[in-house]
């Protein structure tokens, strides 16, 4: 296994950094500078085990796994990854090496793990802010996972998580992927949408709550990315764990959802960019 950015510093944090939370008994949301990472998993049911749901932000292994020591006592069954890129796969290596446990993934996303292909570059013309403009240093580059990650089933089940089913929500990358669990209507939208203006610095510091489309920066499909959110919202979802921000739920996650999908262009596409359709 083999990774250019697995050792990268990157100067970005928020408010919410290392403050997890537990939104439903087995399901803790833990905030890893910018990005969260979410715990499935009941402290009190040993015998069902525990996933993590994607592997945050270069160099943070041991905050992860500090903080999965501390609710659970036990290492987890799997890693499910929502995407490959960096501030979502940062520390997986690390996390693979300590707990040995297999790693899953969208078929589509397979080649960005395993070192066959790299992400387009981000997009600093992107209308937004001072994130946008730090993006071209962001790492684009894929990860070689090797044998140690697997393609789901196409059926939309999850082997480690029967209660689950996956979303394909392509758009921001190929392989995109939400979890959704129909009987609480909980769904980890990974970055289908988020709840922060990922563009500017402030807001994600701050973590100013706001419905947005996937960060802008590093979607090179709208058209895709319209068609995942309006997926997305047609569960009727009660609570959302997205990418980025904080989780958002009841009437507000409704009626937030509701306006993003009727102005999707307006909210979420940019007014100029690389990959913005013409």
């Amino acid at each position: 296994m083999e990774s250019s950015f697995e050792n990268t510093f990157m100067p970005l944090t928020s408010v919410a950094n290392g403050e997890g939370l537990a939104y439903r008994p087995d399901v803790f949301c833990y905030p890893v500078q910018i990005v969260n990472v979410c715990f499935i998993g009941d402290p009190k049911q040993k015998d069902k085990g525990w996933v993590l749901v994607d592997a945050g932000m270069p160099r943070s292994a041991k905050k992860i796994i500090k903080a999965a020591d501390e609710r659970f006592d036990f290492p987890p069954t799997a890693i499910i990854l929502t995407h490959g890129h960096f501030d979502h796969v940062g520390a997986i290596i690390e996390l693979i090496e300590h707990w040995n446990v297999p790693v899953y993934a969208h078929e589509l996303e397979m080649p960005y793990l395993t070192g066959l292909s790299d992400y387009p570059p981000a997009d600093p013309t992107v209308n937004g802010g001072l994130v946008t403009e730090m993006s071209p240093f962001f790492p684009h580059d894929g990860i070689n996972l090797d044998d140690r990650v697997i393609a789901l089933p196409a059926d939309g089940t999850i082997p480690v998580l029967p209660e689950w089913e996956y979303i394909h929500t392509p758009g921001h990358t190929r392989g995109h992927i939400s979890l959704f669990r129909k009987d609480d209507g909980t769904l980890i939208a990974g970055d289908a949408f988020v709840t922060v203006k990922q563009e500017s610095l402030y807001k994600v510091m701050m973590q100013e709550q706001e419905i947005s489309g996937p960060p802008k920066y590093f979607t090179t499909d709208w058209v895709l990315a319209e068609r995942s959110v309006k997926k997305l919202a047609s569960l009727q979802p009660t609570l959302a764990i997205t990418g980025h921000g904080e989780p958002m739920f009841g009437e507000s996650l409704k009626s937030n959802l509701k306006l993003l999908c009727k102005k999707f262009h307006e909210i979420a596409v940019p007014e100029q960019g690389r990959y913005v359709p013409h």
